[in-house]
């Protein structure tokens, strides 16, 4: 499975790792992903997700329900 967030989208970066020098070597930089069970009160269960720290805050605000049907993510097959 890649390195996504479920809810958002968010992947991976293409960077530079630039040394004192001035070097540049290429570099990934990776999402702050979590594995996280979140409470989905219109399933009335547990769902586990694995979401960025960013898509914790949103999903906090929004709630599960919403933030899924923006995504296009069915919550009953996860």
């Amino acid at each position: 499975m890649t390195r996504r967030c479920q809810l958002t989208g968010k992947k991976a970066n293409n960077a530079f790792a630039i040394s004192h020098s001035h070097r540049r070597s290429k570099k990934l930089q990776q999402v702050n992903l979590h594995t996280k069970r979140v409470w989905w009160p219109e399933g009335n269960r547990w769902v586990k997700l694995t979401l960025s720290t960013k898509a914790i805050k949103t999903l906090q605000k929004k709630g599960l329900q919403k933030m899924a049907n923006e995504a296009g993510l069915d919550l009953n097959k996860v």
